[in-house]
């Protein structure tokens, strides 16, 4: 395996295979005393496990970005000196962005959930207290350059890009629970990370030997257990890997004295390697590791774009919509919408539904629960029901559902500064002349309007031919006669016609 420097579109540095590889061959192994942790760094235990609590830094990444930058203070004393000395100390994620750049990810979910802002006061309120409280630990000299906002901004991307959640070692976990059982508690609420890493295969297999029942009766009551065997981390030479839609060939696998990158897949000499990210949608992608996916869409006539992208529709969005379009239903229950939601909410209902195209079959199901979130609020008969049964109501496809369904898509599409004509436009014949940013802005917009504009097309089908059953049934209804009358009159119909040209 060798290091080199691959072109934006194959992911930038990332490693590739010198010889051929088969599958299930151990590609790289790390021992875990090389994992970048809050268990591994010195740090935490000389700060004192109390003191660390207190300062908050058990919650959250705030922990592990103090480790990283205490770590790379240190020089050469450290042992992930060289670690640090081949990461990135930049990054093309919108957190970085200026404004003007940001401004191009309007409409799309990636500004809201950048950060930034918490980031911040973790920073003013965790970070820089324990710093300044502990200058025999933290050199006062070091703090206006090695300890800054900007250190911190860039320790937290090279851990939303490059980390891996990763199981503890048995005795780790053995060890905290039995020293210091609210410690071990804590010390596992991060909240995520870029990659999953699988247990060995052999562990997988004995699993799914298991009963059903009792596997999901374990797991419903070892569920916190479970939630603290892992943590955060940060695994030199792994992270170096690239990811690409479905494209991966190696996969890392914990043993209890070391990580073990093993391949997938056969992978000849000269491909790149390739690990996953769990086949995020474009807007995830740039949002944690400042790159997008633009590879050619099945089923399309020569477009591209990530096959996995997705569209979030706020669920306040829909209460909005249901207000404007039908008010006579609404109006009579304004008071009660708030109850609805919370009820809705309780009962373990989303607050925000996803749309997306199936990769495969190129095809799109209108969500069910955002079918009966929108019942739920429209109407009250639908809401009684639900109260009385504490199940929501049906999705069922009526005309009042579907046409609160339009307005929501065709508001969502507004959110967006551009049409998606245009967009498309500067797609197909100025794309490589835009700046790195404005690039993926547009790829980004791009694939979430044409998801919207294909539930927009498919729902609105669906609701034209809704009015015209309804028109159907309403003039049959009209007209005051019966089926068999409906059918004699057609009947005379089609004989004055064939008589009208028999005269002919």
């Amino acid at each position: 395996m060798d290091v080199i420097q691959f072109p934006p579109s194959e992911g930038g540095r990332g490693a590739v295979a010198l010889k051929d590889i088969p599958e299930g061959h151990t590609v790289f192994e790390i021992p875990r005393s090389l994992v970048l942790s809050t268990r591994t760094s010195t740090l935490p235990q000389r700060f004192g496990g109390n003191a660390w609590k207190k300062a908050m830094l058990h919650q959250g990444w705030s922990g592990l970005i103090l480790c990283m930058m205490w770590e790379a203070a240190q020089g050469s004393h450290s042992k992930w000196s060289a670690y640090f000395d081949s990461l990135p100390t930049s990054f093309d994620t919108p957190m970085f962005w200026n404004d003007e750049d940001l401004t191009e990810l309007k409409g799309t979910s990636v500004v809201d959930k950048l950060g930034k802002d918490q980031a911040e006061k973790d920073f003013t309120e965790k970070i820089l207290p324990a710093v300044q409280s502990r200058p025999d630990l933290f050199n006062s000299q070091d703090i206006p350059t090695k300890y800054t906002l900007e250190t911190y901004h860039l320790m937290g991307t090279r851990i939303s890009s490059r980390s891996f959640t990763l199981e503890k070692a048995e005795e780790e976990v053995e060890h905290h629970d039995a020293d210091d059982p609210a410690e071990n508690e804590a010390a596992n609420t991060s909240m995520g990370s870029a990659m999953d890493v699988d247990g060995p295969p052999s562990l997988d297999h004995e699993q799914g030997d298991e009963h059903p029942d009792h596997q999901e009766e374990e797991e419903g009551n070892n569920e916190e257990e479970e939630e603290d065997s892992t943590e955060v981390v940060m695994i030199p030479l792994a992270d170096i890997l690239n990811a690409r839609y479905r494209t991966e060939n190696v996969k890392l696998f914990y043993e209890p004295n070391c990580l073990k990158m093993v391949s997938t897949k056969p992978i000849k000499a000269g491909e790149q390697i390739w690990n996953t990210y769990g086949d995020l949608p474009n807007a995830e992608l740039l949002r944690g590791f400042g790159h997008v996916d633009y590879l050619p869409l099945a089923g399309t006539d020569n477009k591209f774009g990530n096959p996995g992208d997705v569209v979030e529709v706020r669920a306040d969005l829909f209460v909005q919509c249901a207000l404007e379009v039908h008010p006579e239903h609404v109006k009579e229950a304004e008071s009660e919408l708030i109850e609805r939601i919370d009820w809705w909410l309780e009962e373990g209902g989303d607050d925000v539904f996803v749309l997306e195209i199936d990769p495969d079959s190129s095809e799109l199901e209108i969500p069910p629960p955002m079918l009966s979130f929108t019942r739920l609020i429209l109407f009250q008969a639908e809401w009684e029901r639900a109260k009385s049964k504490s199940k929501p109501p049906k999705p069922t496809m009526d005309m009042q559902t579907l046409s609160v369904l339009v307005a929501v898509l065709e508001r969502r599409l507004q959110a967006y500064d551009t049409s998606l004509e245009a967009d498309e436009s500067i797609l197909n014949t100025r794309l490589d002349a835009l700046s790195l940013n404005k690039r993926h802005a547009l790829i980004v917009r791009v694939g979430e309007k044409r998801i919207l504009q294909a539930y927009r097309d498919k729902v609105g089908h669906l609701l034209d031919e809704a009015r015209m059953k309804e028109a159907g049934a309403s003039s049959g209804k009209s007209s005051g006669k019966g089926k068999r009358q409906r059918e004699a009159d057609d009947s005379e119909k089609d004989g004055g016609r064939r008589i009208k040209r028999q005269v002919r």
